[in-house]
């Protein structure tokens, strides 16, 4: 493992919705992420298809994991999913890349895709940097 996924297992492991998804993480680097979904009955909808909230959720993990591979900390701000077409059993994929690094803001793109590879919803995230030492006060209260 490299540094920025060690840093990345430290935060992910305080994640507990990320792990309640069953979203694993397999690979992070400077502005890129990898994570996958093993569909479960938990992750499905009532069609039997992969919920549209696992799939955020599954985008919003990888998206952030890019965004705070250069050390600072960061919450998602705002977020466009464009849902495109579904699987009902396997792994599902997000491939996140920052597309641009402010001093305050981090535009993210990511691509949900399927086992075949086959595109199954794509957006943009926009995060906010957070000074950590406020965020930890605001868990403290």
């Amino acid at each position: 493992m490299n540094e920025i996924e060690l840093k990345a297992q430290e935060r992910i492991q305080k994640n507990a919705f990320m792990h309640h998804n069953y979203i694993e993480m397999v690979s992070v680097e400077t502005d890129k992420a990898v994570f996958r979904l093993d569909i479960r009955p938990e992750s499905k909808n009532p069609y039997g298809m992969v919920h549209g909230g696992a799939i955020y959720t599954l985008a919003d993990n990888a998206t952030g994991s890019a965004a705070h591979s250069d050390g600072r900390n960061y919450v998602t701000q705002t977020s466009a999913l464009h849902f495109l077409r579904n699987q009902s059993e396997g792994t599902v994929w997000a491939t996140a890349t920052v597309r641009h690094r402010g001093h305050s803001t981090c535009l993210v793109a990511v691509d949900i895709t399927g086992d075949q590879g086959k595109l199954i919803a794509t957006g943009e995230f926009t995060f906010f940097c957070v000074d950590k030492a406020r965020m930890d006060e605001k868990i403290k209260k």
